[in-house]
């Protein structure tokens, strides 16, 4: 889903554009379904399609052997590759044609798109920090342990990317398929350009570096903050629940909650469910609290708790916060993020997560678990100055009560401090950025310049 959803929200900054042409743009997003995930299938079947917008699920390819990959994006990477034959039929039958925008576990089909003699670009959902530091793998050799260094100079970022910091890829490489994700940026170097959703003035060293310092590289047009503002309230099977949410957040003073969220496929085990909430209550904030239970296999999604069970936390918690917290499974981030009650994000970082609080000036303590959220974490606190860092003790993957206690408190002492107007700065700048003439407005206008051209 946090692939999928900006891109359909970057389809809609396409065609809104457009107008600006006087010429029509129509776009067709190929969707791939997954067994494991349903959720996508369910999004797909939901979505209406407008005169320029459409949904195409494609009929499903050979699902891996499990002989044929050791690591889930090597999985997904292969799935992806074995539906080249639908994309190629499919893109047939689409005239004219200007383009082919791919995802970036999507290189496969830039082979798709050189067959049919289609300009193909990637779209990058995530930051030009983290864009840097994939592309300078690339020019390690493979034989290098990335895992066994303390740090690296990547040429994206100010400061030396310390191992803590590293995409988990790039600790664990054989499990976790590090040379998956460099297979995949070699190939970034292949398209026409590269959009990515980001914005001039929240990443300008990164942007900037990308144009002077990698070789090769083809035009980044940085068109964000892209984010899906209604978010899946329209659509999602659990929305029901969202409702009393809202009014549990509407009888709450302005900026008084914590919401803490993890993102569509992070879970916490029981150890740290029982730490989170001793250090919620030691804080004394009132919270939010969005909790999945860990998913069943290494393929599927977390789930809500069937019943959140009060043996989960630590004794007498349920009771004793009944005032001040409300647990809860599912819900609407970006609804949640809009309301006036949060004054602060624990979040998981997730790009699009970041993306979303910026939009709103929501100040972040980060809480990176899995992909190439650690990376984004380090760019937050010591890159960007905009959040507020949660440590994992040392030798232990437990956040610990007392280090909850006192992140959130950071946090939330500082809804009147500086972070809180350095983050209401950059909210304001991301604004602007979409706006006529705005830098990503201008981006977005040579973008649409290149693949117009092609007609």
């Amino acid at each position: 889903m946090g692939n999928l959803l900006p891109v359909v929200e970057f389809a809609t900054h396409l065609v809104n554009h457009h107008h600006h042409h006087h010429r029509s743009i129509s776009v067709t997003i190929l969707t791939i379904s997954m067994p494991q995930w349903p959720l996508i299938n369910h999004y797909v079947r939901s979505h209406t399609p407008t005169d320029h917008i459409r949904l195409l699920q494609l009929p499903p390819a050979d699902t891996p052997s499990p002989d044929q990959y050791t690591s889930r994006i090597e999985f997904i990477s292969l799935y992806i590759q074995n539906h080249r034959p639908m994309v190629q039929q499919t893109l047939a039958t689409i005239e004219p044609l200007v383009g082919l925008f791919v995802d970036m576990f999507c290189t496969s089909m830039i082979d798709v798109a050189n067959d049919l003699g289609i300009p193909c670009y990637l779209y990058f959902a995530s930051p030009a920090a983290y864009l840097g530091f994939v592309l300078h793998l690339t020019t390690l050799p493979l034989t290098e342990s990335v895992d066994s260094l303390n740090e690296l100079a990547v040429p994206s970022f100010a400061n030396p990317v310390p191992s803590t910091a590293f995409p988990l890829f790039c600790r664990n490489k054989n499990e976790l398929g590090y040379s998956c994700f460099v297979r995949h940026a070699v190939r970034y170097k292949e398209t026409k350009g590269i959009v990515v959703n980001t914005f001039q003035e929240l990443e300008p060293y990164s942007l900037g570096s990308l144009s002077s310092d990698y070789i090769g590289l083809p035009p980044v047009y940085p068109v964000g903050p892209v984010v899906d503002h209604v978010g899946p309230v329209k659509w999602h099977p659990n929305r029901s629940g969202l409702e009393k949410v809202i009014q549990w957040l509407d009888r709450q003073p302005e900026c008084s909650v914590v919401f803490l969220c993890f993102g569509s496929m992070g879970s916490l085990n029981r150890a740290q469910v029982r730490e989170i909430g001793t250090g919620l209550e030691r804080a004394g904030y009132r919270f939010l609290w969005s909790l999945r239970e860990p998913a069943k296999t290494k393929v599927e999604l977390p789930n809500d708790y069937e019943e959140l069970e009060k043996d989960l936390f630590p004794d007498g918690f349920v009771d004793r916060t009944a005032q001040s917290g409300l647990v809860c499974g599912w819900v609407s981030q970006v609804s949640v993020l809009a309301h006036k009650a949060i004054g602060g994000f624990v979040s998981h970082c997730g790009w699009n997560s970041i993306l979303e609080s910026i939009s709103y000036g929501v100040p972040v303590a980060t809480w990176p678990l899995y992909g190439e959220q650690h990376l984004n974490a380090f760019e937050m606190v010591k890159e960007l100055g905009l959040s507020v860092e949660m440590k994992l003790d040392k030798g232990n993957d437990l956040v610990l009560a007392n280090e909850v206690e006192r992140g959130v408190r950071e946090l939330m002492d500082s809804r009147d401090g500086a972070l809180k107007k350095k983050v209401k700065e950059i909210s304001d700048k991301s604004k602007v950025a979409l706006m006529k003439n705005g830098s990503s407005f201008q981006a977005l206008e040579k973008l649409l310049d290149v693949l117009l051209s092609e007609v």
